[in-house]
């Protein structure tokens, strides 16, 4: 053995201890273990940092800007209500969720497949009270899965069957791994849907808010075409049950009804008063088709039919200011804010702040009254909020009181906390002005159907585009995220917050160390020094080893640096024992899909880190089981329809 290769072994070893250990933050330990590499000369200094350009960072990266377009336009709110069971218990729905992750991870690039399906299981999580990793983690490891399928499932795939055409045959077909493929996968999803997901550590995020302020009370206003329009007051109260919110009372006519009859029929344009948590408002906006009163353009077109409107109802206007505005060519009207809110100064400044006021800057954030604030007995109508201050009140949280006036003309109180949207300076400075204090920042979906389809499409062509391999993943993915920038599915300042960037420094510092194992001859060293001491000419103990080694390297190492390193060494040792190649390169395919017991084995894995709270050893406790299965559901499959 090599200087070199001990130096590397050891470094690895270190690494791996370190971050078994948790003393350390895990993009802490990376970092030290390249500068160890560079140090020791296995890494050349000016290729150190060329894990920051490698397109599997690139595309980690871009994939969760483009699941927060997801997120915020309300896609994942349709997508959850369509493919997934609504009143089911934990295990179907993550048996659900985990199913349809390794079905699109067969047509599709993997990382996209969680993609699209990672905001959904954290909606499932908090409706079913679990911890997000819990749902998370099966979701990672079923897009996993699923890629084992196909040809063009994943990248070792391909690779195998590069690998067997050079060598003179033909390359494996769309569906040659998907007899064994599709039987590993259904395995495994029954195994996590059935249990497995027990297994998951129990993780809360770092970021969790520290308090809950109970539920608000806030107004809905049901538009045409809404899915409430024409249904009673007691079905739409079924369908509210889950959210664990309740009507209150209603406008309709432009009369106050205060406890309407659940027999009362909703028409477009009613205005409901409801109680709901901050955090089930946006699901219950989108499941029923509503908007938040503050949201919905003013039916008239001057000043003084608005003010009639309001006093016929005995409430000011809430959604929007005193003028209507005709609509542009991109549904938004001239001169509006995202939400429709008066800058002070009047019309006249509205016209020129509003423009200037990018949507990206509204922000949803929680304000409390405290003892003495110049808030108290004064309404958002009283103090003209939206014309002065540039600020709509979407909801007031009142603990265990309640008030049957309008929203916006029901006077404030001390220990009121209110949800309110505007700028983050408009919003400090009322706040200041007022003796409010601040809270947290909401991260309230309003849904936006435009959005919603347009977000959904820029990740369906990145997908796409990679699938068919029309552009790499890096790229097409990259093109997405200035698409969804451009067409604001993504507001450019949640750009950089939607990035976990611990995860990127962990992924782009390690990409080094893994190509340092395959360019010192250590990888390869250390599978043909397995092969010969263990194998020793039997063909059926060569396949498990061969697998079982790939699997090792697999969770240490890039998957596809993996299937490279291994397919000569499956190769030559089925020659060795003059038996058939393919199932062994078979085994190498399977075996470098089965990166399940580290965070760094799999793209996939990594991306999960963050938003399940994981510790880099949270993934072997489902892992191994599932790699267990893997082996002894795929060797005699492989015997079977591969014969040695």
């Amino acid at each position: 053995m090599q200087t070199d290769q001990i130096l590397i072994l050891a470094i690895l070893a270190a690494t791996v201890a370190m971050f078994l250990w948790g003393r350390w933050r895990h993009d802490l330990v990376a970092g030290a273990s390249l500068m160890a590499c560079v140090g020791v000369g296995v890494v050349a200094p000016e290729h150190a940092f060329a894990g920051f350009g490698h397109p599997a960072v690139i595309t980690v990266a871009c994939v969760l800007v483009l699941s927060r377009g997801l997120q915020t336009s309300g896609a994942v709110d349709a997508l959850a209500r369509v493919a997934l069971p609504d009143k089911a218990g934990p295990m179907l729905s993550i048996a659900a969720l985990t199913g349809l992750a390794a079905l699109l991870s067969g047509f599709m690039n993997n990382v996209g497949a969680l993609a699209l399906l990672m905001p959904v299981a954290l909606q499932i999580a908090r409706k079913r009270k679990l911890a997000p990793g819990q749902v998370l983690m099966p979701l990672a490891f079923g897009s996993i899965l699923g890629g084992m399928t196909t040809l063009i499932g994943t990248p070792p795939n391909l690779i195998v069957s590069g690998f067997r055409a050079s060598n003179g045959q033909a390359p494996f077909s769309m569906f040659d791994f998907s007899p064994v493929g599709v039987a590993v996968a259904a395995a495994g999803v029954l195994l996590i849907a059935i249990g497995g997901w027990k297994l998951v550590p129990v993780r809360r995020e770092a970021a969790a808010e520290g308090f809950d302020p109970g539920a608000y009370l806030t107004e809905v206003r049901v538009p045409e075409g809404s899915r409430a329009v024409g249904k009673t007051l007691a079905e739409i109260e079924q369908s509210l049950d889950r959210h664990e919110a309740q009507v209150l009372g209603m406008v309709q006519s432009e009369f106050r009804v205060h406890a309407p009859h659940p027999s009362r029929v909703v028409r477009a344009g009613d205005v409901l008063v409801i109680e709901a948590d901050a955090d089930t408002l946006s699901e219950l906006l989108s499941g029923l088709g509503l908007k938040l009163e503050e949201d919905v353009p003013p039916a008239g077109d001057d000043e003084a039919k608005q003010a009639q409107a309001d006093d016929r109802s005995g409430a000011a206007a809430t959604a929007q200011g005193p003028q209507a505005r005709a609509p542009a060519a991109d549904g938004s009207h001239a001169g509006d804010t995202v939400d429709g809110s008066e800058p002070a100064g009047g019309p006249e400044k509205r016209k020129d702040d509003d423009r200037r006021t990018p949507h990206a800057d509204i922000i949803l954030q929680e304000i409390a009254v405290r003892p003495g604030s110049g808030l108290a007995g004064r309404s958002a109508t009283e103090l003209d909020l939206r014309t002065r201050y540039s600020i709509n009140v979407l909801a007031i949280s009142r603990a265990g009181r309640r008030s049957l006036e309008r929203l916006r003309s029901q006077p404030f109180e001390e220990g009121d906390l209110l949800l309110v949207q505007g700028t983050q300076d408009a919003i400090s400075g009322f706040a200041a002005q007022f003796g409010a204090v601040p809270l947290a920042e909401r991260a309230l979906r309003i849904p936006d159907r435009r959005k919603a389809i347009t977000a959904t499409l820029v990740l369906a062509l990145a997908i796409a585009a990679t699938a068919f391999g029309l552009l790499p993943a890096a790229v097409a993915f990259a093109l997405g995220v200035v698409a969804s920038m451009a067409l604001r599915t993504v507001p450019p300042r949640e750009v950089y917050e939607a990035i976990d960037w611990p995860v990127i420094v962990l992924l782009a510092a390690l990409i080094p160390v893994a190509g340092a194992m395959e360019s010192t001859g250590t990888a390869d060293l250390l599978a043909r020094g397995l092969f010969e001491s263990v194998a020793r000419g039997q063909p059926v103990l060569g396949l498990v080893l061969v697998m079982v080694v790939t699997m090792t390297l697999s969770d240490l190492m890039n998957n596809a640096a993996t299937a490279a390193v291994m397919c000569p060494i499956a190769v030559g040792a089925a020659n060795t024992l003059g038996v058939n190649a393919d199932p062994y390169l078979m085994a190498v395919a399977i075996g470098a899909s089965c990166a399940f017991l580290t965070p760094i084995g799999h793209q996939n894995n990594t991306l999960i880190l963050g938003p399940g709270g994981f510790r880099f050893g949270d993934y072997w406790r489902l892992g191994v089981p599932v790699q267990l299965l893997v082996l002894v559901v795929s060797i005699p499959l492989l015997l079977r329809f591969w014969p040695l």
